[in-house]
């Protein structure tokens, strides 16, 4: 087996890695607002929640396998262009559905925590 071969390996079992947690996620998102014993509103918070760190995970680890395939296997200019489409786009998206779960956008994350904190404090 030669290191193209050993890297497509690699990046396939990324893929699979990632498809694996966004269909478990989902799973476990289900079974854990099930057991919470939550209905309506809640139930459908609770797994979209669950599911879109989930849904992050799977994203980064699909990145991951990308880089992987492209790096050490395909790397032609216009691999690497595609790469970094799907890169970006992939970005994206995790910023999108990072504010989406929790209401805030990362870079403001910490001043809102921090200004949480305070207002406990008080």
């Amino acid at each position: 087996m030669d290191f193209e071969e050993v890297m497509d390996l690699v990046a396939r079992t990324f893929e699979v890695l990632g498809v694996a947690i966004l269909v478990l996620g989902a799973l476990a998102s289900i079974v854990r607002a099930v057991a919470r014993r939550e209905t309506g509103r809640k139930f459908y918070r609770s797994v979209r929640t669950d599911f879109g760190h989930t849904l992050l995970l799977g994203l980064e680890v699909l990145v991951a396998a990308d880089i992987v395939k492209t790096v050490a296997v395909d790397s032609t200019l216009e691999s690497v262009a595609i790469l970094g489409i799907l890169v970006l786009v992939r970005t994206l998206l995790s910023i999108s559905l990072d504010a989406e779960i929790d209401g805030v956008w990362p870079w403001r994350r910490r001043r809102v925590e921090l200004e949480e904190s305070q207002a406990l404090r008080r």
